[in-house]
């Protein structure tokens, strides 16, 4: 009897209902073809005990009904995923913000928030490109509360850098000198959307992607760059 097989196939439907299905029917065929050999060749004064290949065909039935359920299922997620790709449209195109410090620069344009705790004395704002190198720096704002900068992609020496990926930190100490924290905000633009495992993403510029959910607002972008896309 091929107990052990039922046993595969459950553990193979999470993974793909149509490899579990081809591969219950491959061991059912096996299962009815060792029984008739049996069932043909016992004892006509000592008949087998149909109860334990009956067991056998209810499990096989039982597997069957659970991987059909499955493969419902999936077909539903399917259906839901494409349904959330579609919600997530009206993002392209526009401007998202969202906690990070991987700072886009497009189009010579790039902007980043900071929230400054209260009883800050001195604030540094610092942006660094792919290779670790610090390539800007200025003093921030010490006042408590949310800070917008628009930098244009000019490093310390005022030359102009390539578009890509930048990592922004800004630092803030009190008055003993110690260091605080402060939330980083980056806003950019939604190149395109789809969903991984059942979670939405969005992708801002050509490399960075971000969850639906942690966005935490939206806006049209403003008329120049509208003029350049």
């Amino acid at each position: 009897m091929i107990i052990g097989a039922t046993n595969d196939v459950v553990a193979a439907e999470g993974s793909n209902s149509e490899q579990a299905k081809a591969k219950l029917d491959d061991d059912l065929n096996k299962f009815l073809t060792l029984l008739v050999t049996q069932l043909q060749n016992q004892d006509p004064l000592d008949p087998m005990d149909a109860t334990e290949f009956t067991s056998q065909l209810v499990q096989f039935a039982s597997v069957e009904q659970q991987i059909y359920q499955n493969t419902n299922l999936e077909k539903m997620l399917n259906l839901q995923e494409t349904s959330q790709i579609a919600s997530m449209v009206d993002f392209i195109g526009n401007k998202v913000e969202f906690l990070g410090q991987k700072l886009p620069l497009e189009n010579q344009e790039a902007e980043f928030s900071y929230v400054v705790p209260i009883g800050a004395k001195k604030v540094s704002v610092n942006i660094a490109n792919s290779s670790g190198i610090n390539v800007f720096f200025a003093d921030g704002e010490t006042t408590q509360g949310k800070h917008t900068i628009n930098w244009d992609g000019t490093d310390k020496n005022g030359q102009q850098l390539p578009d890509g990926y930048y990592t922004v930190l800004v630092s803030a100490k009190d008055a003993s000198d110690k260091l605080m924290d402060v939330e980083h905000l980056v806003t950019g633009k939604v190149s395109g959307a789809g969903v991984d495992d059942g979670v939405g993403k969005l992708f801002i510029g050509n490399g960075l992607t971000i969850n639906q959910q942690d966005i935490l607002s939206v806006r049209k972008p403003d008329a120049a760059l509208a003029d350049d896309s």
